[in-house]
């Protein structure tokens, strides 16, 4: 690629479990608060901006087009168009894609893009008997209908139905996503033990790249509170005292009496918002500009929904392929951490030579995974998986986590809840 797309920078809020910190900020409110402040301290004129591009799962009612609403909010003049992109957990990636098509494609020089997600906020709906009710009664003009129609009324009409447990549920196979967690232990046979001891590390990685100040770079403070007043500095799902004898005191969530996915070796419901600039390098190169890294290529893949937390495996195959390399040459590897019981799987399944004959038309494995190079700082476990936010966030993180380490290639892979899976390629390294 002559051209490259670069990654000129980035930045998160604090990821906030659900019901906590963030509860009172909407999804539009976090993200417009980090772009206004990455566009200010990038120094890219906004003139300059083709246009904006943002993740969301759960599209808030009050804001049909989010991306459009954080644009404005954030102070973008009205003539930059903005649209938004939805792709489950792959979100905050799908924007980052799209923006590289259309660079790549010279539509654009500049594109602003990233994800967000405010999970407190998902609202409770009504049954469609309720609604039904409700309309008929606004029909209704003479009092003494109304009154009639009132004892029509049924007190189990007032039955909420959580949209947060909706947009968990595969609509094709009827089951949550917790469900093809646990398809996937019986299917690699993972144990319980496993899952826990994969969680603990998750939060000792977590906890000791917060000491030592790695997640500074890529979190701004945001603040909160009815008159903010209130700065929300770090991350809240890290547990630092978190240990493996109260992981095996929980209970399984999912499949009480056979299961072995509980809510300690699974993420968090979380809130929080990414957001990075993309750039032609020609542009970045005419501005002198120091971008954080390239985007060195992609891809997608679909499965089967009840399987879906294999989606790494099948998007990181297709990307090798893409790419005509190996899994050897990635330093670093972000694999989200939906459930720990599907991290494990996928390792399985990258290192099986029969997965990779019968499931990915290879002739053998992908390769071992090198838990070295496998999530250093912690992962969604631990950090917490705001699903519109967690793609752009993993590539932020990923990029942060190769300066340290001075190292060039990363992939940042994740599954995706209807059955895909995505990949990205991230490179540090100058032309």
């Amino acid at each position: 690629m002559k051209n490259r797309i670069a990654i000129v920078d980035g930045v998160r809020t604090p990821m906030c479990k659900a019901g906590t910190s963030f509860e009172n900020v909407q999804a539009d409110q976090l993200a417009a608060y980090i772009m206004k402040e990455l566009i200010f301290r990038s120094e890219i004129p906004t003139e300059d901006i083709s246009e904006v591009i943002f993740g969301n799962v759960s599209l808030p009612p009050h804001t049909p087009n989010i991306a459009r609403v954080i644009a404005l909010k954030a102070g973008l003049p009205e003539s930059i168009p903005a649209y938004t992109v939805q792709r489950n957990c792959a979100s905050g990636a799908e924007s980052i894609t799209s923006a590289a098509d259309k660079i790549f494609a010279g539509r654009a020089d500049v594109v602003v893009v990233g994800g967000t997600e405010s999970m407190s906020n998902y609202p409770l709906l009504f049954k469609r008997s309720y609604t039904k009710w409700l309309m008929e009664a606004i029909k209704l003009k003479k009092v003494s209908q109304k009154l009639l129609h009132l004892f029509k009324f049924k007190l189990h009409f007032l039955s909420p139905v959580f949209s947060i447990k909706l947009g968990l549920t595969d609509p094709i196979y009827n089951i949550l996503m917790g469900q093809t967690a646990e398809n996937l232990a019986k299917e690699f046979h993972i144990s319980r033990e496993e899952q826990d001891q994969f969680a603990l590390k998750s939060h000792e990685k977590a906890t000791e790249a917060r000491l030592n100040g790695y997640f500074q770079n890529e979190i701004l403070p945001t603040p909160y509170g009815t008159m903010d007043q209130h700065i929300q500095i770090e991350d809240n799902c890290i547990r630092p005292k978190q240990n493996i004898f109260s992981l095996s005191k929980m209970k399984p969530y999912f499949d009480r009496k056979h299961g072995t996915v509980t809510v300690g070796n699974s993420c968090p419901l979380t809130d929080g918002a990414c957001s990075l600039i993309l750039a032609s390098e020609d542009y970045c190169k005419k501005r002198d500009l120091k971008p954080l890294g390239y985007i060195r290529d992609y891809a997608y893949a679909g499965l089967q929904p009840q399987r879906m937390g294999l989606g790494p495996a099948f998007a990181t195959a297709r990307l090798l392929f893409n790419m005509r390399t190996s899994l050897k040459s990635f330093d670093l590897i972000e694999l989200n951490e939906a459930f720990a019981a599907q991290v494990i799987a996928n390792e399985r399944a990258f290192a099986s030579n029969q997965f990779g004959r019968a499931e990915l038309n290879r002739s053998q494995a992908l390769g071992e995974i090198d838990p070295e190079k496998l999530n250093i700082n912690g992962g969604a476990i631990s950090l917490g998986h705001p699903v519109g936010m967690t793609g752009a966030r993993m590539v932020l993180t990923l990029l942060q986590s190769l300066k340290e380490k001075d190292q060039n290639l990363g992939l940042a892979t994740l599954c995706i809840g209807g059955g895909q899976g995505g990949a990205l390629a991230i490179e540090r390294g100058a032309a």
